[in-house]
């Protein structure tokens, strides 16, 4: 009996030290470099209640803004280059904006 659950105890580590390991996926695709060059936000910090957003091409914009603990605060879907954000009291936010298939993510700080 001994020797099965040391048969058993062995094929499991054997097993487990060649078993590929297990890899995240993320629904978000990685924005490609140029998307991130292409997109500008600013000024940040914010002391005003209007954020600009501007990009080469012209598609909508879907912004969502997320406090400290992940909860949504603020979505938009703007087509011109300002969001208003007066309804964000000061501190620190996550900004995600997608532009098609493509996203990312940009600290936010509101004065």
């Amino acid at each position: 009996m001994k020797k099965i659950y040391l048969l058993l105890i062995l094929i499991g580590v054997f097993v487990l030290s060649f078993s590929t390991g297990v890899q995240a996926q993320s629904s978000i695709n990685e924005p490609k470099q140029d998307l991130q060059e292409e997109v500008q936000v600013f000024p940040n910090p914010v002391s005003g209640d209007k954020l600009n957003i501007t990009s080469k091409s012209g598609k909508s914009k879907t912004c969502r803004v997320f406090n400290v603990l992940g909860k949504t605060v603020l979505f938009k879907v703007i087509t011109s280059t300002e969001l208003d954000i007066s309804s964000l009291p000061p501190g620190v936010y996550v900004l995600r904006i997608k532009i098609g298939d493509e996203a990312f993510m940009k600290k936010l700080i509101r004065k």
